[in-house]
């Protein structure tokens, strides 16, 4: 795939970008220039944009550097949470994860290492099933209708990385999964009838797991804010980590990881899940759809 070798370069992660984001902050409350920063670090300008941007880890020293020029105390509170976040992110790039040994996954490996990270994830999907909750013969048909994929064995490669996130439902410490679907989602005929049988009686089995709430947007209902598109919440346990959202479509794949931007699609998902089928009634409808397949 094309995008494979820009999936593998880039690694960043949620909690680099966070301490980046902190890190500027505290520069520009200084009133002070990257270069001002770089020559303190007798470094380079780029090395201050990459950290900035979460591109690298930060290794202690190069941290405290940052913290006197930028007057934290020290010691204090701030300081040790940066040090804190800063150790994190340079454990968790360190970490290998099961993910690494599917090569076809281009831009979806970043995805897939911060979903292994979460401890949450809110969704809310009008065309597609979540791939957490994806059958494989649902995930193998969806996966072949999109030209993106070239090769039968990208595909075998794509649908088997699928499969193998669900793990995360079953864990000792599971995610903790609340997704709301368009009926449309549950009536498509991905696959043809049989797979999407079995399709949905796997959303039924999965709607009793403790960490998982399924809610049913019904055809019945009003418009709502979200009908625009998808979108994923994952949340994370560090501290001073931030909800991050992901936004797919057909040509990009786009993170939106500010403040303003993870409130306003945590009130996009609660305005919809207070307007959806309940989860016991979501049972029900999906109950009535599985008789239809028979």
């Amino acid at each position: 795939m094309a995008s494979q070798q820009a999936g593998r370069e880039r690694k960043s992660t949620v909690l680099g970008r966070k301490l980046g984001g902190e890190l500027l902050k505290l520069r520009t409350a200084k009133g002070l220039t990257q270069p001002q920063a770089a020559a303190h670090l007798t470094a380079t300008q780029t090395k201050v944009v990459k950290i900035e941007r979460g591109v690298v880890p930060v290794r202690d020293p190069d941290l405290h550097a940052l913290c006197d020029l930028y007057g934290v105390e020290r010691p204090g509170p701030a300081r040790d949470r940066l040090l804190a976040l800063a150790k994190a992110d340079r454990e968790r790039r360190r970490a290998k994860g099961w993910w690494e040994e599917y090569t076809d996954l281009g831009d979806l490996q970043e995805y897939i290492q911060l979903e292994a990270g979460a401890s949450r994830i809110r969704t809310f999907q009008n065309q597609l099933i979540p791939g957490l909750l994806q059958t494989p013969e649902y995930a193998r048909a969806v996966t072949a209708a999109d030209d993106v994929w070239e090769d039968p064995d990208e595909i075998d490669q794509f649908v088997a990385a699928r499969i193998s996130r669900q793990a995360r439902l079953t864990e000792e410490v599971p995610l903790n999964f609340w997704a709301i679907l368009s009926e449309g989602a549950l009536r498509q005929q991905v696959g043809g009838p049989t797979v999407m049988q079995g399709q949905l009686e796997r959303l039924l089995e999965a709607s009793a797991m403790p960490n998982v709430k399924l809610q049913v947007w019904p055809f019945e209902a009003t418009a709502h804010a979200s009908m625009t598109g998808p979108f994923v919440i994952l949340g994370f346990e560090e501290p001073a980590s931030l909800d991050v959202v992901y936004v797919e479509t057909a040509g990009s794949r786009l993170w939106l990881e500010s403040e303003d931007d993870a409130h306003r699609h945590r009130g996009l998902f609660d305005s919809v899940r207070r307007k959806a089928l309940s989860p016991e009634d979501t049972r029900a409808r999906l109950s009535s759809l599985i008789k239809e397949h028979r």
